[in-house]
């Protein structure tokens, strides 16, 4: 059995990373062990620096269960192979890397009014 699966597959993102446990790697391999720490970095959400001052600056703070649902909304996205997607969650838009998981930039119900969204090829609507 030589399939390797990664820990996004096998785990929902939200387990915390001191309940699982990484076999060790089978004498022989030629697939390179990627360290935890990378996996787990892969898979978190991340915030641009432009991203992080327009939320700043809006005023806009995301709770944990926010980060949450955007994180799952993230993850429904690249299922569907979307590489940068606006996710729209009640009075605010993100417009997200789905690849990098990173939030590029991020507005609130005033900034989307008579704004067009360009270079985006999914929506996800949280509700």
């Amino acid at each position: 059995m030589n399939e390797r699966l990664t820990i996004g597959q096998l785990y929902p993102s939200s387990v915390h990373p001191s309940v699982l446990k990484r076999p060790a790697a089978a004498k022989g391999s030629n697939v390179p062990e990627a360290s935890f720490e990378s996996l787990l970095h892969k898979n978190m959400l991340k915030f641009s620096t432009h991203a992080a001052k327009r939320l700043e600056q809006r005023g806009i703070e995301l709770g944990s269960s926010q980060l949450d649902q955007i994180s799952s909304a993230v993850d429904k996205a690249a299922a569907k192979g979307s590489k940068e997607s606006l996710i729209l969650m009640h009075d605010m838009a993100l417009i997200v890397s789905i690849p990098n998981r990173t939030v590029v930039t991020a507005m609130d119900g005033k900034s989307m009014k008579d704004n067009v969204f360009t270079q985006i090829d999914s929506a996800v609507i949280i509700s």
